[in-house]
């Protein structure tokens, strides 16, 4: 019935075509068919200090971080391991010993 490829942003099956560009009514994302012909490339991300991150990488904090709704602090230094990146204004999803489950912004990470 729909032909149409999902929106690669929120995945919605409600896309629709706009001349030569695909666009989706829920997010308001909009991308090209070139775009969809080749697979979706992955989004780069870079450490600090430029180095390229991947999944399940170990990195440091490079400066100390409030972790928003308390008043608790993560410290400059503290380790983190096996990251995943995910796409959004915080890239790396990871779980931080004595705070659980956070986001953090890959610009105040460093590569170990």
């Amino acid at each position: 019935m729909n032909d149409l490829p999902n929106c690669p942003k929120c995945h919605s099956e409600y896309t629709y075509e706009d001349g030569v560009m695909y666009v989706c009514p829920e997010c308001g994302n909009e991308w090209s068919q070139e775009e969809e012909s080749d697979d979706v490339a992955e989004k780069i991300i870079k450490d600090s200090n430029g180095n390229l991150l991947q999944d399940g990488d170990t990195v440091s904090v490079i400066k100390d971080l409030k972790v928003k709704g308390t008043s608790s602090v993560v410290k400059i230094g503290t380790k983190v391991k096996n990251i995943r990146l995910v796409d959004g204004d915080h890239d790396i999803d990871c779980k931080i010993d004595g705070f659980g489950a956070m986001k953090l912004k890959s610009q105040f990470v460093k590569k170990v």
